[in-house]
């Protein structure tokens, strides 16, 4: 059960949640309030279903539009940064995490799909919910695991909440490789990303290199804050049960946290949040975080499941949320979702 931070402390009335799917458009379209939240997107031209744009209570969008509706002054690296999102870099040895359409086609059959199948539940109300199956697919289209995930949606005057219940169950034998990228991500917008001075490189597992240039827009303010107590840049690569990216957007303070839960494999997670605007948890990529001290190669055989739960608060106010506030709405999660 999702329930904005505000509702927990007693002081907020959650508002109306409309959860409206558009088959003709591949889309389901969540309002609260009578005002657009995100969407859930599953179109032929994505290599996944998206969430996209998120936006807070305010109505800021605070996600990235990149690469679906660029918006001026904004990164264009890193295509498969596409809103919110939940796949993984090597699954039986193909990348989900990177398919993008700037894949080449003949290097396509190295990488994985997820393939959006069926609306299996969509209601509003107070809270709205949203059940989705998808197939987790090789270029071929054989299937590998099939997806069962609900959203929940709720929201008050400053709130904006999705708990994001995915279960993976192993068609074939499935291996998880212990890599960087996974497995829940965001791509933020770009006042919220780390201001920097440097131009940086990063490498994935077949050497594809991405250059991300220096951020020197003077609206970039954003900054990390972890459960325990990591703060900027220092959030990567470290374990929390929740981390919390915050920063001024047009004069209010946007917070966005994501919590981690007690029953998700490699709890606590690791964060892999940089400081360009990628905010990600991966759990299984524990050789490259903890500098080869720990692995976690994850194998699922046929008819054999795993479930990732995850919570995601989007605050608006005039200052970040609270640790307090964090915690107890961390500590509501771990008690409530299944």
């Amino acid at each position: 059960m999702a329930i904005p931070a505000l509702m927990i402390a007693g002081y907020a009335v959650a508002q109306h949640v409309r959860v409206l799917p558009d088959p003709a458009k591949k889309e389901v379209n969540i309002l609260i309030d009578g005002k657009p939240f995100t969407a859930y997107l599953y179109p032929d031209s994505l290599e996944k279903p998206v969430l996209y744009p998120l936006r807070a209570a305010s109505g800021k969008t605070v996600t990235r539009g990149f690469p679906l509706q660029p918006r001026p002054g904004e990164r264009v690296d890193h295509p498969h940064h596409v809103g919110m999102w939940l796949n993984y870099e090597s699954v039986n040895g193909l990348d989900f995490w990177n398919n993008s359409y700037a894949i080449p086609a003949d290097r396509k059959s190295h990488y994985g799909w997820i393939r959006h199948q069926a609306i299996l539940q969509a209601k509003s109300g107070d809270q709205g919910l949203l059940v989705v199956s998808a197939h987790w697919t090789n270029q071929a289209g054989d299937v590998l695991l099939k997806e069962k995930t609900s959203f929940t949606f709720s929201g008050d005057e400053h709130d904006r909440v999705i708990d994001r219940i995915t279960t993976l169950t192993a068609v074939v034998p499935v291996a998880f490789k212990d890599v960087k990228d996974g497995m829940l991500g965001i791509r933020v917008a770009r006042q919220l990303e780390i201001p920097s001075s440097e131009k940086e490189q990063f490498v994935d597992d077949k050497g594809n290199i991405t250059e991300v240039a220096a951020s020197n827009d003077p609206s970039v303010n954003g900054t990390y804050l972890t459960s325990e107590g990591k703060t900027g840049n220092d959030a990567w690569a470290t374990r929390g049960r929740w981390c919390m990216l915050y920063g001024k957007m047009d004069g209010e303070t946007e917070s966005i946290a994501v919590f981690d839960h007690p029953r998700n494999p490699g709890y606590p997670t690791y964060w892999h949040a940089r400081g360009y605007g990628l905010f990600a948890a991966n759990p299984l990529g524990q050789a490259v975080f903890s500098n080869g001290k720990l692995s976690m190669n994850l194998h699922l055989e046929p008819g054999q499941s795993v479930t990732f739960r995850y919570r995601v608060l989007i605050h608006n106010g005039t200052a970040p949320l609270s640790v307090a506030t964090l915690n107890h709405v961390a500590d509501d999660f771990a008690g409530s979702a299944r």
